[in-house]
């Protein structure tokens, strides 16, 4: 059954799901759908072509789905869309897209945004990541699946945070963080891989040593380019995570990388 609190205002045209929760004084615009089983806690506000997925749960003095902070922004038709069973807590802002990025901001499922994050207009979430308290991505950002946010960092428009990284509390990226990588400080630097985090989900020794091998060579050797180094390595290495971040390394971006300040290799 769904619970529509005496005090919320929810407009007629909107789409509401089956066993859907709207706590008081929560707002609800007509383009919006909510699907089965999502729960607006009190003062929440969902605006805009905004769709929710089943199971997503909304804290109070959240803004979702309004106007994007893009001064170029006209009032064109574009779309946020959020996936499944997201735990998206106090104070978060989630924007839509822009006709210049391709009219769409989409958020994957079983993420938790802890307070005051920002999602930016046009940026792409992935699945089962974490942004931690004040995380601040800017528009047109990719986050892959399973990456953790730390708390207060920030994040450069265009950056893509490969899967599995690890963002360090208060750091500041301007460019590309390789998938699985660890990255921190003021101006971001990376910090070598996220082994906690491969550890976690039980990926296999051989696979890591793979991984960190591909590592060392692509970012402490001194012949070649980046992408030559990542070519080179790609004949040799097929495991999924030694792939995933030659891939990455490979693929086009309109930002470079973080690299390790200058040390020696671990």
């Amino acid at each position: 059954m769904t619970e529509i609190h005496a005090t919320a205002i929810v407009d007629p045209k909107a789409s509401i799901g089956a066993n859907v929760r709207i706590g008081a004084y929560s707002v609800v615009g007509q383009h919006v759908t909510l699907a089965d089983n999502v729960i607006l806690h009190s003062h929440v506000v969902v605006e805009g072509h905004t769709q929710i997925g089943e199971g997503t749960e909304i804290f109070p003095f959240s803004s979702i789905g309004h106007r994007p902070q893009d001064k170029k922004f006209a009032g064109e038709l574009t779309r946020l869309v959020i996936g499944k069973n997201n735990v998206i807590r106090e104070h978060i802002t989630m924007n839509p897209g822009t006709e210049g990025g391709g009219g769409l901001t989409q958020i994957g499922d079983n993420n938790l945004f802890m307070a005051s994050v920002h999602i930016a207009h046009d940026c792409m979430v992935g699945n089962n990541t974490i942004f931690a308290n004040n995380a601040l991505i800017a528009g047109h950002v990719h986050v892959g699946n399973g990456a953790i946010l730390g708390g207060i960092c920030a994040i450069h428009q265009f950056v893509r945070i490969g899967e599995y990284a690890f963002i360090g509390g208060m750091s500041g990226v301007e460019k590309d963080v390789v998938p699985f990588g660890t990255v921190k400080g003021e101006r971001a630097s990376l910090d070598g891989l996220n082994l906690t985090g491969l550890k976690r989900r039980n990926v296999e020794r051989d696979r890591i040593h793979a991984l960190r091998h591909v590592f060392k060579e692509l970012f402490y050797a001194s012949e070649g380019t980046l992408a030559q180094r990542a070519e080179k390595l790609k004949a040799e290495y097929v495991q999924p995570e030694a792939a995933a971040l030659l891939d990455f390394v490979l693929s086009d971006s309109d930002r470079a990388f973080c690299t390790p300040l200058p040390r020696d290799a671990a």
